[in-house]
């Protein structure tokens, strides 16, 4: 009864917690003069991505690295699989092109260099280092490249709905609570999911990332619901740069971390998962990921839940 209570405390946290940080990232946007792509690839991404940061830490420091690595691997492939893919499903997603041109890059090659950092069964401290201040340079170009478009375009944005302050603390009591309700989250469904006896590996890339990556579902469900698909595009690719750069970055900054053999076939997924995306978002597809899309993806992220635990 107490883990369930748990679930159902955390999921409800999460899903206001993402409320006001859509809001308080829009405003935010407008009161900086960037495009809202750009604080959802990074306010909001930073925010989100909250709760994997204090697992994959938690983690590393207690000396369970499969939670640390699976939380981290398992919330990209659910960020992409699962919750575009419910979003898109409910409704289709306008796709903006920087999210191809720019984003989507790093992403991969975040994801490619991990996958190469691993070969030899660790994330290294210099490795974890280089993330992090990948993850530094990667925001702050993005925040110059969307002033000096804004300025050359002469885009005119709408006024901002809260003053600087109140954006600020909106983004920043949201993402208290979902860090809170995250915790709550994955507490509750960990307690479930130890008393069906799966292993730890199996339980970080599903339950725990799952519960970690509500963030992102409610705060992209969110912005897709209040038409701001520029937040739910680019909040999902954010967070999973977030992911790799700065969370396994900080990690092994922290404590260099062991890589057990079966994250291999989740960072495939994890790649795989990456170019389909990239298809889907295609500007000769009418730059949308339609419904249909949302299902693929959905059955996709079946069909690795089933493989993680069956095979």
């Amino acid at each position: 009864m107490g883990d369930l209570f748990s679930l159902v405390l955390g999921l409800v946290l999460l899903l206001f917690s993402g409320e006001f940080l859509v809001r308080g990232g829009t405003s935010l946007a407008r009161n900086f003069r960037v495009s809202n792509l750009v604080i959802g690839v990074t306010v909001v991404s930073l925010g989100t991505s909250a709760p994997e940061l204090v697992v994959s830490l938690d983690a590393a420091l207690t000396g369970h690295p499969a939670i640390s690595i699976g939380n981290v691997i398992g919330s990209n492939i659910s960020n992409m699989a699962l919750i575009l893919g419910l979003v898109a499903l409910i409704l289709p997603i306008s796709v903006n092109r920087d999210s191809i041109r720019y984003d989507w890059p790093v992403m991969m090659l975040a994801s490619v260099l991990f996958f190469l950092f691993i070969l030899n069964g660790w994330l290294q401290r210099w490795e974890g280092i280089l993330f992090f201040f990948s993850l530094i340079g990667f925001v702050s170009w993005s925040i110059i490249r969307s002033r000096k478009e804004n300025h050359r375009r002469k885009v005119k944005l709408p006024p901002a709905s809260y003053p600087v302050w109140l954006s600020f603390l909106l983004v920043a009591v949201s993402s208290v609570g979902l860090v809170f309700g995250a915790n709550k989250m994955v507490n509750g469904a960990s307690g479930i999911a130890m008393r069906l006896g799966v292993s730890e590996h199996a339980i970080s890339v599903t339950v725990v990332a799952l519960g970690t990556s509500l963030p992102e579902l409610a705060t992209s469900l969110v912005a897709a619901i209040r038409k701001e698909m520029d937040i739910s595009v680019g909040n999902i690719i954010g967070s999973n740069i977030f992911n790799l750069f700065g969370i396994l970055g900080l990690t092994a900054t922290v404590k260099p971390i062991a890589i057990a053999h079966d994250v291999t076939s989740d960072v495939m997924w994890m790649l795989g998962l990456s170019v389909l995306l990239l298809l889907f978002m295609l500007p000769f597809r009418n730059g949308k990921i339609r419904r249909w899309e949302g299902l693929v993806f959905l059955v996709c992220y079946a069909i690795y839940v089933y493989f993680v635990f069956i095979c």
